[in-house]
């Protein structure tokens, strides 16, 4: 397919635009980037779509979701309001997800990515949790993205929390789905799969020995709270980036959640082991957890990158709020600005999707996998390249986006979904939302 006469975004190291532009991809991959009149007269014969001005870019990447949180909207927990994240995970999260069966799994997955396509995010790293349904969980989410046509890639949270059969459990999972997709068509597919951990204060030295021994990149989620770090040097003496690194779960494929409770020596040791580092302003504020040394990481060269904590898949919103909350945090408006959370929206979540899949996402290149959307925006002042990230920031949001393409795969056309029944999906959500939250009840 050809799309022609759009204002084309490359998202690439140039930041190029190019106001009459097209972009022309066979099968998944992108094959050339240039002016319509251009690829018009090198491919007379493709299918064409006439963007009619729109603004073309890359699709977006989310570097850490998940997808079971979609149950969590609309939950009333009745009592007194939870005092701290600790008390967070114990009052909802630990018995939402003990709650959940596999259609609620897969169910569940499908509502967050009929919201991906409809914002325009293609590329989702997700963590799951289900404690009372393990085996198998990870096919229903996977069973749930094939059909969307989105490219993610899944890890189960391994934890000792439910006791040592649970944690078992979880080890398995994580082996057995690694293992199913090593045996198709491995980085090249729209599946991808890394280790998950829920964070070193759930996990035993034994159980993190044992994940060791199964992988080596791993999604962890690392000082959301001081509560990890306080019983980290409880176990060992050591802070929680130092006692995960001793277990070998740092590394250039690794990625480590939040971050926010870190000291300097552990900012140090996750750039010495080039490890992802990944930021989720709107859920740390919504949980009351502080806020990342984000600025300090980025001008030390760490790939931090951005992802949403299973909030909305608008990760220009998510963009927004990571500029907004380290502004006042610091009481300083020159802090961050648009063109850093750009470096970690867009480049630094590509170079994390690239330990996952064979060819480039985020970027229209030729040889880069074929992740389009079309957005109704129409720049009220002048863009260019110097002004590009803000207008990404004050001016485009997921409400823009008009079409999504994934894979080379159209999606949604003219904000029509194509491949996932949104009104469905959302009916037999809250069929299963419904069951889960008996449970949920019943169990508290």
């Amino acid at each position: 397919m050809l799309i022609h006469n759009a204002t084309v975004i490359t998202l690439d190291d140039t930041e190029r635009i190019l106001w009459d532009g097209a972009v022309y991809f066979q099968n998944d991959t992108i094959v050339a980037v240039d002016d319509s009149n251009d690829l018009l007269s090198r491919y007379p014969d493709a299918e064409r779509w006439d963007a009619h001005g729109k603004l073309l870019m890359p699709g977006m990447t989310c570097a850490h979701t998940h997808f079971y949180g979609a149950f969590a909207r609309g939950m009333y927990i009745p009592g007194e309001p939870a005092r701290d994240f600790p008390e967070i995970l114990q009052k909802l999260w630990w018995p939402l997800d003990r709650s959940l069966d596999l259609d609620g799994v897969r169910s569940s997955a499908e509502v967050c990515l009929v919201d991906a396509i409809r914002n325009g995010t293609t590329t989702l790293i997700d963590h799951h949790a289900s404690q009372n349904a393990v085996d198998g969980s990870l096919d229903a989410i996977a069973t749930a993205v094939d059909a969307s046509g989105l490219r993610a890639a899944l890890c189960y949270e391994v934890t000792d929390r439910d006791g040592p059969a649970a944690a078992q459990a979880g080890i398995r999972e994580n082996v057995r789905f690694a293992t199913r997709l090593s045996r198709r068509d491995g980085k090249s597919a729209r599946l991808a799969a890394t280790f998950g951990l829920h964070a070193s204060m759930t996990l035993s030295d034994e159980t993190l020995e044992a994940c060791r021994g199964e992988s080596n990149r791993f999604h962890v989620h690392v000082a959301e709270h001081p509560a990890d770090a306080w019983d980290s040097l409880g176990r060992c003496g050591e802070r929680t980036v130092e006692r995960l690194h001793s277990f070998g779960v740092t590394g250039a494929e690794s990625i480590f959640a939040h971050c926010i409770h870190v000291d300097a020596w552990e900012i140090a040791l996750l750039r010495e082991t080039k490890t992802f580092v990944s930021h989720q302003p709107r859920s740390n504020m919504n949980n009351a957890v502080g806020a990342a040394s984000v600025p300090a990481m980025l001008r030390g060269g760490m790939p931090v990158c951005l992802g949403n904590d299973g909030f909305s898949n608008d990760m220009f919103a998510e963009m927004k709020v990571t500029d907004q909350l380290h502004k006042v945090t610091s009481g300083d408006p020159r802090t961050l600005g648009a063109d850093k959370v750009m470096q970690m929206a867009v480049h630094n979540n590509r170079a994390l999707a690239s330990a996952f899949f064979e060819k480039p996402v985020g970027i229209l290149a030729p040889g880069a996998f074929a992740d389009i959307i079309l957005l109704d925006y129409y720049p009220p002042t002048p863009l260019h390249r110097d002004n590009l990230p803000w207008h990404i920031m004050f001016g485009i949001g997921g409400g823009h986006v008009h079409s999504t393409i994934c894979h080379g795969r159209v999606l949604m056309r003219d904000r029509a979904l194509l491949t996932l029944d949104e009104e469905a999906i959302t009916a037999r959500s809250r069929e299963c939302a419904q069951e889960t939250w008996k449970r949920f009840e019943s169990s508290a």
